[in-house]
């Protein structure tokens, strides 16, 4: 008769721990918000409703204004004295947390930490508010005019908001049972800051804006 043998499996609980980590801007974050213009143009065009190819004249203010993510209300009138308006109305932008989180699983892919992106998406999760969003403070954003190759068609011009000298506090929730430690999941936080980055032409994208590091 075989010999059978017990194995004792421990599972500890799952115990959530909440820490909040203030994240520091190395180089300009450059955003680049989804317009409801474009939203309704990608929408048509798969919907094959699309009735002239014509372009409208730009509006660099008015694209400036809605390239940015705003936690207080987009000023009604889209030029400049609007949007000083909102400036000096005290105005609040944000930015979709889960770009935080990507980048640092992504970072931990690409220096071989982890064998897959999946390793760490379930390890800790960032909060934000109802629209996904965490605020990002900074000096006021900028209108920087940058000339972009679109695929398939010829050069553009792209008017986006810059944010220099930002910063912005994650809340992080995280299993203290878990297989990672806070140290660990600071350390992944720092490698996106570094290898990845956040908005337009950040690391990840051939670029350096958008790095940042955990302060302390």
């Amino acid at each position: 008769m075989a010999k059978t043998t017990e194995q004792i499996i421990e599972i500890r609980p799952i115990e959530m721990e909440t820490v909040v980590l203030k994240i520091v801007g190395d180089t300009p974050l450059i955003m680049h918000a989804w317009s409801e213009k474009a939203k309704r143009q990608l929408l048509e065009g798969m919907m094959k409703t699309t009735k002239t190819s014509a372009k409208e004249a730009k509006k660099p203010v008015e694209e400036f204004i809605r390239s940015m993510y705003w936690l207080t209300p987009m000023p009604e009138e889209k030029d400049e004295a609007g949007f000083e308006e909102a400036i000096a109305n005290g105005a609040k932008f944000g930015f979709p947390v889960t770009a935080f989180k990507q980048g640092g699983c992504s970072a931990a892919y690409r220096l071989g930490w982890e064998k897959d992106k999946m390793g760490l998406r379930g390890a800790f999760f960032i909060d934000s508010d109802e629209n996904g969003l965490v605020e990002i403070h900074s000096d006021t954003p900028i209108m920087r005019e940058d000339l972009v190759r679109l695929n398939g068609s010829g050069p553009d011009i792209r008017y986006r908001g810059e944010f220099r000298n930002w910063w912005a506090e994650l809340k992080i929730k995280y299993n203290k049972n878990g297989k990672y430690t806070l140290e660990q999941i600071v350390n992944v936080i720092n490698a996106g800051g570094c290898v990845c980055g956040v908005g337009e032409w950040r690391p990840e994208k051939d670029g350096q804006f958008g790095m940042y590091h955990v302060e302390g």
